[in-house]
């Protein structure tokens, strides 16, 4: 994905975001916040930065997996920390503990000024063999 050799992640080009960095446990996107991202209130939705802190997070653990493993996330959590209404939100996923079935990741997600925008954490299940198939 970083060197565009594969599709990019479908839910990234609806939302805006892409990755920017990838290595073993973590992962890196980053995506340009503007008015088309905006709750009633005209700051950035909170579902836009849940999907943003995923991707982070689910494509961080999708380096730990095997050829024949898969995952699908069982819990979601996420701490808005300030508003944000325009401009380039960069999010940071990391492994934080990655076991036979069940792992942890966790993510901040931060502005060009390295303030901590919201944080977020997720709980991901492995699947193995048939029940990875086609997930």
């Amino acid at each position: 994905m970083l060197r565009g050799e594969e599709p990019t992640i479908a839910v990234g080009r609806l939302v805006g975001f892409r990755l920017t960095g990838l290595s073993d446990g973590r992962a890196t996107f980053e995506m340009e916040v503007g008015p088309q991202h905006h709750n009633p209130m005209g700051t950035l939705h909170g579902g836009v930065l849940c999907d943003l802190a995923d991707a982070a997070m689910g494509v961080a653990y999708s380096t730990t997996l095997g050829e024949d493993q898969s995952f699908t996330t069982l819990e979601l959590k996420i701490n808005f920390l300030r508003p944000f209404w325009t401009g380039r939100l960069q999010a940071v996923g990391w492994v934080v503990k990655s076991g036979r079935t069940i792992g942890l990741t966790e993510c901040d997600v931060t502005d060009d000024q390295e303030r901590l925008v919201a944080r977020a954490t997720s709980t991901c299940m492995t699947l193995h063999g048939e029940d990875a198939k086609g997930r």
